[in-house]
C-alpha cells in the first residue's frame, strides 16, 4: 500500500511531462536547497564497500557537536535525513494532543496523525506535544524558547543554518526537547540523506534503538564530517545566500510580486494568481512552488549562477 502523497516541492519529472524538456533542461526553484553545494571530499573504496565504522560515526558526531555548539548534556544522533526521525518521534510518547501551528511543513502533522495523535493547528494550552519549524517553512517565522511549553517539544531547524544566531540549540538538553537538523538544505546535498536529532538523552536513546546500528551510510558519514569541519565555507555561503535572496526579491518585486519573507534559501511572495505565475515560469522550464491552501502564495528557491538570466527573461 502506497503512502498518501503530500504536497511538497520537487516534481520536476511531472512538470516536464506537461511542459516538455528533459530534467536537465529545468531549473528547480520549488525547493529550498542551496544551488551551490559543498564540494565533495575524496572518498575511499572502504567508504563504499565496508559497513559504516564506529570511528567515522564518532568523527561525524564530534564535528556536529562543534559546529552547532551542542550542550554536553544533550545527546546527538545522525540519521538518514530528517524524514526518518519525523516519522518515529510521535511513537515515543502515548498519543495525545499536539500543537502544530499552520501553515508549516506538512510531514510533522502527517506523522503525528498516523500515530493516533489529535492535531491542533494553533498554539494550544495543555497540549502534550508541540512542533515548531524554526525558521518556519514557508514564511520564515521564528519561534522563541518561551513559546515552547508542552512536555514534548520538537524544534525543526532544517533551515536554521542560515541563521545560527536564532538557533535554540542551547535549550536542547532540556527534558522533552528534540531539535532536528537537515544537512541537505544549507549544504545543498539533499540526495545524501543526512540529518541529526539533538536533545533529551532519554528520547534520543529511544530513537537510536529504533533506527538500528547503521542509520547513516559510510559516504554520508565522511562527507558530513568534512562539511561540518569547514566553518569558513559556512560563513562564505551565508553571505552569498543573503546577497542572492536580496537579488531575487528585487527581481520579483519589479515583476509585481510582494515579498512576504522566508529564509535566504527560499523566498515567499504574494501574487494575484500563483498558478498563473507557476505556469508562466514553467513555460521557461523553471519550476516553482504553489500551495493548495493559499492561491496567492508563490515560493521560490535561489537559482544557480547560470539561471538568473533565464529567470529574468521569464519574469518579463
Amino acid at each position: 500500500m502506497h503512502a498518501q502523497h503530500r504536497d511538497h516541492g520537487g516534481g520536476i519529472d511531472a512538470a516536464a511531462q506537461t511542459y516538455g524538456g528533459d530534467r536537465a533542461d529545468w531549473i528547480d526553484l520549488s525547493t529550498g536547497i542551496n544551488p551551490l553545494p559543498y564540494d565533495l571530499p575524496e572518498l575511499s573504496a572502504q567508504d563504499w564497500a565496508a559497513l559504516p565504522d564506529t570511528g567515522a560515526q564518532d568523527a561525524l558526531a564530534a564535528a556536529a557537536r562543534r559546529f552547532w555548539a551542542v550542550p554536553q548534556t544533550a545527546d546527538l544522533l545522525a540519521t538518514s535525513g530528517a524524514s526518518a526521525p519525523i516519522a518515529m518521534i510521535p511513537h515515543l510518547r502515548p498519543p495525545g494532543t499536539v500543537a502544530i501551528p499552520a501553515p508549516t511543513y506538512n510531514e510533522h502533522a502527517a506523522a503525528f496523525r498516523a500515530a493516533g495523535w489529535h492535531i491542533h493547528d494553533t498554539p494550544t494550552v495543555g497540549a502534550q506535544a508541540q512542533v515548531a519549524v524554526h525558521p518556519n517553512n514557508p514564511d520564515g517565522k521564528l519561534t522563541g524558547a518561551s513559546d515552547l511549553t508542552a512536555p514534548l517539544r520538537i524544534i525543526d531547524e532544517s533551515f536554521c543554518d542560515v541563521r545560527p544566531d536564532a538557533s535554540l540549540i542551547a535549550h536542547s538538553a532540556q527534558p522533552g526537547t528534540l531539535i532536528l537538523k537537515s544537512f541537505g538544505k544549507f549544504w545543498g546535498l539533499a540526495g545524501l540523506r543526512l540529518g541529526f536529532v539533538i536533545g533529551d538523552p532519554e528520547l534520543v536513546a529511544q530513537l537510536r534503538e529504533r533506527l538500528g546500528p547503521w542509520p547513516v551510510a559510510g559516504p554520508a558519514l565522511r562527507i558530513g564530517a568534512a562539511a561540518l569541519n569547514d566553518p569558513d565555507w559556512a560563513a562564505r555561503t551565508r553571505a552569498r545566500l543573503h546577497a542572492d535572496a536580496a537579488r531575487l526579491d528585487a527581481l520579483m518585486q519589479t515583476a509585481g510580486a510582494l515579498s512576504l519573507g522566508g529564509t535566504t534559501l527560499f523566498r515567499l511572495y504574494e501574487v494575484h494568481d500563483a498558478a498563473a505565475w507557476q505556469d508562466r515560469l514553467a513555460r521557461h522550464h523553471i519550476w516553482s512552488r504553489v500551495f493548495p491552501y493559499n492561491p496567492r502564495w508563490l515560493r521560490l528557491g535561489l537559482p544557480p549562477a547560470s539561471g538568473w538570466g533565464r529567470l529574468a527573461r521569464a519574469l518579463t
